[in-house]
């Protein structure tokens, strides 16, 4: 079993059972969560109203922290986007969703994939650079935000390096991206990318409370 072998085979399989049991494991144990029962009457119970707006609104800072916050939530924005393009348009990636799941749709132009890519990398480098030279990002930074940020842009570096043909062998490059992939969704359920999944959840309940409450959002 060579290289590649080994990164479509037992790697790809073993990480994607640790990240279905990640994922079961984190989202069950929220929802078996021990909630105090709320006996006030409630304001409003449209709650789901809250959920939904709260959701919008803190997906942009108010206007007292834009000034503040603005560059760094421009440069997330612009490589979780990036990222979502690459991820989801590049014919290849939609082949093998295809392969696992049966969805479809059309792909992006490589030309779209290749800049989306290169963005996304400049991007996570300031994200990093910002980090590391801001001193009090780095004072709460930990090991959770450098390795996520590490196998959130090995997977896009060995993905482009593999269509260059840059480096090694197409084979060997190819098996590298795989792997890291496959660091990637072990490391997902556990660390601080699962926010990806969390974050709609815990504004949403946030905001149907405040709803029931009767709170300004």
């Amino acid at each position: 079993m060579d290289l590649l072998q080994f990164a479509r085979g037992p790697a790809l399989t073993w990480a994607f059972a640790i990240f279905v049991f990640g994922m079961t494991w984190r989202l069950v144990g929220i929802l078996l969560l021990k909630r105090r029962p709320d006996y006030s009457e409630p304001r409003n119970t449209a709650s789901w109203t809250g959920a939904i707006k709260l959701i919008i609104t803190r997906s942009w800072p108010h206007r007292e922290f834009r000034k503040r916050t603005i560059f760094g939530l421009s440069v997330g924005y612009i490589f979780h986007i990036g990222l979502a393009i690459v991820v989801f348009g590049f014919a290849p990636h939609i082949m093998f969703i295809r392969s696992l799941t049966g969805l479809d749709w059309p792909n992006l132009p490589n030309a779209v994939i290749y800049i989306s890519g290169a963005i996304t990398i400049a991007a996570l480098i300031i994200v990093m650079g910002r980090r590391l030279t801001n001193p009090v990002m780095r004072l709460i930074s930990n090991f959770d935000d450098y390795f996520s940020w590490f196998v959130t842009i090995t997977p896009v570096v060995t993905g482009m390096l593999a269509v260059a043909h840059l480096g090694a062998r197409y084979e060997t490059l190819l098996a590298i991206h795989i792997l890291s992939i496959a660091l990637l969704l072990v490391w997902f359920p556990f660390g601080k990318l699962m926010h990806s999944a969390l974050i709609f959840i815990s504004r949403g309940t946030t905001g149907a409370l405040f709803e029931r409450k009767g709170a300004s959002i």
